[in-house]
């Protein structure tokens, strides 16, 4: 038999402490699917005296410099996080000391991918971070392995659980989003500073990851337009139910006709019958379309220490057995730089959801900005309200271009009538 694998650990938060677990818990296992033993040869973490529920009996520590360059260490997993700083200096050191990397960094990998793909090639070494996108779900050798034979159209996915438990439990309870929100904190779904899920940058990261690999291009996060799931509102959950969609907070990456690559991020109304409507929960989902096998589902759960270790340990095994792919599918110099397709040329139907002072002419005055900027009307639903009180009005349109439908709005908003910001959610007919 070979050698082991020698692996050092940089970091023991959640997911670090898991993939401690898994390897030892399924060292006789890993032994059978890696064709050789993976030892923990070293663990690094900020503070060395921190009580932690791990057993690490017999495991050296290091200092996560030496990880790089330690001649006992074959692959540095790095679990630190963070696009810059420790996280980034130990991989490229590690890279360029021929040391394989396995990383659950997502803002690492889109901010630097295809810096450290070309740095992983040219030293003849793998960079591995299938546990950077989906947690447990398998979609990073889902796309670049097993839909190679495929031209990818097209895929969507609900891509952080901590927005799809939010819009989830808002459906199912019908209270706001601020409620759900301090719940989700409560039950360590959401961080206390949850800005980079609610406000989509952390679909956005992972977004740009899958486009990269789906598309063989460079990363290009600069690229991705991204909304949060800050101005959801109860009322826009009941209206959706009631028009037969669910919304979620998409991550969406399509080719257009003329070769680009649109990239966006933003919260959707899905038909309930979709397969990325029934998602529900903390789970993530994925859908890629190919030009031979067509749709492709990708469901499971998307963070945690069990599931994202298990993305860990399969790169592991990969790098193991010498399987060696580029970073994203293709070789680092063969990546294209698509040009972008701005949301402006986005056309599909939308939902808006205005409050307004219900009196006699506001809704021929809300038609009529439309109907300047040739937005058609699909559907109207108006609650009832003794005149003169402020009332909800829901309008749906038909395909229509971003432009024109961002234009209609400003004019509305302008409205004497309109008394709140319209609320735009494009609808995604997949």
């Amino acid at each position: 038999m070979a050698p082991p694998l020698r692996v050092g650990i940089a970091g023991l938060g959640t997911v670090g402490a898991g993939v401690v677990r898994l390897l030892r818990r399924q060292a006789a296992l890993l032994d059978k699917r890696a064709g050789r033993a993976i030892e923990i040869a070293a663990v690094s973490a900020r503070n060395p005296e921190k009580s932690r529920d791990l057993d690490l009996s017999g495991i050296p520590w290091r200092h996560v410099d030496e990880l790089a360059t330690a001649p006992d260490i074959d692959v540095v997993v790095e679990l630190i996080g963070g696009e810059d700083g420790p996280a980034k200096a130990l991989v490229e050191r590690a890279l360029m000391h021929g040391k394989s990397v396995v990383t659950a960094n997502k803002a690492l990998i889109a901010h630097h991918g295809a810096a450290l793909a070309r740095l992983a090639e040219s030293h003849g070494v793998s960079l591995a971070y299938e546990a950077s996108v989906c947690g447990g779900i398998p979609i990073v050798k889902g796309l670049r392995e097993g839909l190679a034979a495929n031209n990818i159209r097209e895929l969507h996915g609900i891509l952080n659980g901590t927005c799809n438990y939010i819009l989830t439990q808002m459906g199912e309870s019908g209270r706001d989003f601020d409620d759900i929100l301090a719940e989700a904190q409560r039950f360590g779904y959401a961080e206390t500073d949850p800005s980079f899920d609610i406000d989509g940058i952390d679909t956005a990261h992972k977004l740009a990851i899958l486009t990269a690999v789906a598309f063989g291009t460079e990363v290009d996060l600069a690229s991705v337009h991204v909304e949060g799931i800050r101005r959801i509102g109860a009322l826009d959950i009941t209206y959706a139910d009631a028009l037969g969609y669910r919304i979620k907070l998409l991550g969406i990456a399509r080719r257009a006709a003329d070769g680009g690559i649109e990239q966006r991020v933003h919260p959707c109304m899905v038909p309930k019958a979709t397969a990325i409507a029934a998602a529900d929960g903390v789970f993530n989902a994925v859908v890629a379309e190919g030009d031979f096998v067509g749709r492709v589902n990708f469901v499971g759960p998307g963070a945690g220490g069990g599931p994202t270790a298990s993305a860990v340990a399969a790169d592991l095994i990969d790098i193991a057995r010498g399987h060696v792919v580029p970073v994203f599918g293709v070789p680092a110099s063969a990546l294209s730089r698509a040009d972008p397709t701005p949301i402006t040329r986005r056309f599909g139907a939308y939902y808006l959801r205005l409050e307004v002072v219900d009196r006699p002419g506001v809704i021929a005055d809300v038609a009529a900005a439309l109907r300047d900027q040739n937005v058609s009307l699909e559907s109207v639903l108006q609650r009832l309200r003794a005149p003169g009180d402020n009332v909800p009005v829901v309008l749906t349109t038909h395909e229509t271009d971003e432009a024109r439908m961002t234009a209609a709005v400003a004019q509305i908003a302008a409205l004497d009538a309109v008394v709140e910001p319209p609320r735009l959610i494009r609808i995604e007919q997949f």
